[in-house]
């Protein structure tokens, strides 16, 4: 049995070499749960914490899509994670729709993430990987407060979606562009005016269905409603009244 968990533990190892060697982060993350996975980690706490700390940096740093944005949630409830409550920290913040400033992040963040050999915060010769992948955190920081901004504004101006951003007017309508061509947020640049639309165009099909939804919403609550006034007034009714007085009278 120890012979084939170390057998497991090397093709892994061998596997994540070559998914960190062609930035495949999802993947990465993947084999890194399947060590997790194995008796001998579980049962040797340092061994943990380095597992459960790469699982939690290779899954911020892939790509946004579904299956990312599933598998970084159920990451996130994983009860281990209070092994490692700066890692834990980090990630809770991919998984609010909150903006994140990425001088704060790379201030309160960067130092320990550094300390590993994942990240490297200066262009460093003997580790150009470990540097890009701080480059492309910092991407992924500013891709979430794009789709966090799509979610909240319909309209916005370029200046103010610049300093929301803590980027230059290229790098901004750099990483729109990039999550627009990716499918991930829809948005129009309209350069004479200077704003950004969220906003995407419905047809006739799509407002016609909201409107019936709408309509289907508030006649729910006007028959609940109507319940709720039938019954005060039959309660009222029933009411026992004090002898001699007088029940009083309804004004409709």
């Amino acid at each position: 049995e120890d012979d084939v968990t170390d057998l497991k533990l090397r093709y892994y190892e061998q596997q994540i070499t070559l998914a960190k060697h062609d930035d495949k982060y999802l993947d990465a993350c993947k084999h890194y749960r399947q060590v997790l996975d194995t008796e001998a980690v579980e049962n040797n706490p340092e061994q943990l914490r380095a597992a459960l700390q790469r699982i939690i940096y290779f899954i911020i740093l892939a790509p946004y899509d579904n299956e990312q944005s599933d598998l970084l949630h159920r990451i996130h409830r994983d009860s281990r994670n209070s092994q490692i409550p700066h890692d834990a920290a980090l990630l809770n913040l991919f998984t609010v729709p909150e903006l994140m400033r990425w001088p704060a992040v790379a201030e309160n963040y960067g130092p320990h993430l550094c300390e590993t050999d994942i990240f490297d915060a200066t262009e460093n010769t003997a580790g150009p990987k470990a540097h890009k992948r701080w480059q492309d955190l910092r991407k992924r920081v500013i891709e979430h407060n794009v789709r966090v901004i799509a979610k909240y504004y319909t309209r916005i101006h370029f200046k103010r979606l610049t300093e929301l951003l803590d980027l230059s007017e290229e790098e901004t309508e750099k990483y729109i562009s990039d999550l627009v061509v990716s499918k991930t947020i829809y948005a129009k640049i309209d350069r004479p005016a200077r704003l950004v639309s969220f906003e995407k165009r419905r047809d006739a099909d799509e407002v016609l269905n909201e409107w019936s939804g709408n309509m289907k919403s508030l006649l729910g609550h006007l028959e609940r409603i109507d319940h709720l006034i039938t019954k005060e007034e039959m309660m009222a009714r029933i009411q026992p009244t004090n002898k001699g007085e007088k029940a009083p009278t309804k004004v409709r």
